[in-house]
């Protein structure tokens, strides 16, 4: 290791180390907005924007709270503030002129302090939403500052910034903020602080997991598979007979599965319905039974709107989730949502499931058995990193998709909503938390399509169906009602090969349309398991695109 690549590292070790001690201060003091504004600087730090958003967004929340006595936490913010009183100036307040907005007090009062805290807090909120490319949001929040301090250069230079990008990535938007691309792309990773992500290749684990398959699957088993390695895109490595591999677990077959054979049949309490009054069970997202004297739908005693298909629904509910969010006016958020945004919602509801699931349970939301085992297609942090050297190349290619309202706004709102204190649990429920559930969902939650209009409306997460590997030349095909069946395919998608699948072969899965070219099926992989397919199927036609293009003889 050189000279330079030795200091990153000890730079990154410090950074680290004051995030934890940062960390561990707001479970001393959760509702002290400057040690959320210190944490957020040393998340930006760091390089991780994102998070540095979602705690300048916390600190801001918490500014609110000390300068209206009518809110829920104005006591505790405002006694936070307390042992600043007679203090130097924060350092994290310090920034630019900001301290200037103190005057000639020498003691320093709570709602100045606030004032500028907010201030700083929308500087840093600004600036991070710009960073990972979520301008309407960042625009916004840049005008709410302005219009506290008019003339603050930092806001000043991100409101010109966020010019700069639009004029790059949306034009028409530069007259109409409110059509300023909100999306965008941030790190898709085991954070290194995490440490509630299992050794999945652990005999702990595996033992774990094959004895709940052991009922769902009988003819099964999990086992460590080599899978191909997902590129940013297109490349000449198409072509190679041995292309870069990766371990992740897979099912295999114990013994010989026959064409036309029930593989899997597997129930899950991790699902979403995005229409509000719509007629689905709530644990199961199945269809609910006819009314009548007959029928086994069951509704909530305590919130009579909440009705569920059968008894046995009703009561997983109760056991693990329901709860949380019985009676808290949780039913309404995110649904009938824009068509637009309904693959969102989906993504966010499946979340608010976990939160629930969590709470009830009072467990750490990564520690529910139902996703835990899920692996999010994260990229080492290492790639990750943004090279902050001299002859630096370009940024790596960020793939977990973030907005300021899925990520942040909501899922607080949602806790919130739960009577869950979002300050006193932040440990809990820090973004970090949720950007990784975010990336377990993605690329394994299964949707259904309303067909009266097209429209996803339900979606599932199906933990066991997910450790089944992508494939598309699969070897089964899948139906979700209510519970997931997967079932060994009649004929193969190439070549009309016979179905079945012999003892000792992986299970291959499809978790796309495998009908669609190879461009789209490679763009769903990208955007949902955060980079190209590389399957032999799609590395065959891809070749075989090209060489078409390029003018080639192909026999």
């Amino acid at each position: 290791m050189d000279d330079s690549s030795q200091e990153d590292a000890s730079r990154v070790e410090a950074l680290l180390s004051a995030r934890q001690q940062l960390t561990d201060q707001l479970s001393q003091s959760p509702y002290d907005f400057i040690v959320y504004l210190n944490r957020a600087i040393v998340h930006a730090d760091l390089g991780y924007p994102d998070l540095a958003a979602g705690d300048a967004y916390r600190a801001l929340l918490l500014t609110d709270e000390v300068r209206d006595e009518s809110f829920e936490y104005h006591e505790q913010a405002l006694e936070a503030l307390q042992r600043y009183r007679d203090a130097p100036f924060p350092a994290a307040l310090d920034h630019g002129l900001l301290s200037q907005m103190v005057g000639s007090e020498t003691v320093l009062d709570a709602n100045i302090l606030a004032l500028i805290g907010s201030v700083r807090s929308y500087q840093v909120l600004s600036l991070g939403l710009l960073l990972v490319g979520c301008l309407k949001s960042a625009y916004t929040f840049c005008a709410r500052g302005l219009a506290l301090a008019p003339e603050n250069q930092e806001l000043l230079n991100v409101r010109g910034y966020i010019q700069t990008v639009a004029q790059r990535r949306a034009p028409q938007s530069l007259n109409d903020p409110s059509r300023l691309p909100e999306w965008g792309m941030v790190r898709r990773e085991v954070y290194p602080w995490n440490t509630h992500e299992p050794d999945r290749f652990a005999q702990e684990s595996l033992d774990f997991l094959n004895k709940e398959l052991s009922t769902m699957a009988p003819k099964c088993a999990v086992q460590v598979a080599t899978l191909p390695i997902l590129l940013e895109s297109a490349s000449d490595t198409d072509g190679y007979e041995i292309i870069p591999t990766c371990k992740q677990l897979g099912v295999f077959a114990k013994e010989d599965i026959a064409a036309g054979e029930t593989v899997l049949e597997e129930y899950s309490l991790v699902t979403a319905n995005n229409r509000l009054k719509e007629s689905v069970c709530d644990a199961c997202s199945e269809e609910l039974p006819p009314l009548g004297s007959e029928s086994q739908a069951i509704n909530c005693p305590e919130c009579y709107d909440t009705v569920f298909c059968s008894q046995y629904c009703f009561d997983k509910a109760q056991n693990l989730y329901h709860p949380a969010v019985c009676e808290k006016d949780v039913d309404s958020i995110a649904k009938d949502t824009e068509a637009k945004d309904a693959d969102e919602a989906l993504h966010l509801l499946l979340l608010a499931r976990i939160l629930a699931m969590a709470a009830h349970q009072e467990i750490h939301p990564l520690d529910v058995s139902q996703i835990k085992y899920i692996w999010g297609d994260f990229v080492s942090s290492k790639e990750n990193e943004i090279d902050l050297s001299p002859n630096a190349g370009p940024p790596p290619e960020w793939t977990l998709p973030f907005s300021f309202q899925f990520n942040i706004e909501t899922p607080l709102h949602i806790l919130e909503k739960m009577d869950i204190d979002i300050f006193a649990n932040a440990e809990q429920y820090d973004l970090w938390v949720l950007n990784t559930l975010y990336s377990k969902f993605r690329g394994t939650a299964s949707a259904r399509k309303n067909p009266r209009d097209g429209r996803p409306d339900v979606a599932a997460v199906h933990p066991f169906w997910c450790l089944a590997n992508h494939d598309c030349d699969p070897n089964v095909t899948w139906e979700w009602a209510g519970r997931m069946i997967l079932t060994a395919r009649e004929k193969r998608v190439v070549g009309d090969k016979p179905g079945g699948i012999k003892k000792g072969e992986e299970i291959l899965n499809h978790y796309c349309d495998v009908t669609l070219p190879v461009h789209e099926r490679r763009e769903w992989a990208r955007g949902s398991l955060g980079g190209w397919c590389m399957c032999a199927r799609c590395r065959a036609e891809a070749g075989s695109a090209t060489a078409d293009t390029n003018g080639w003889q192909t026999h």
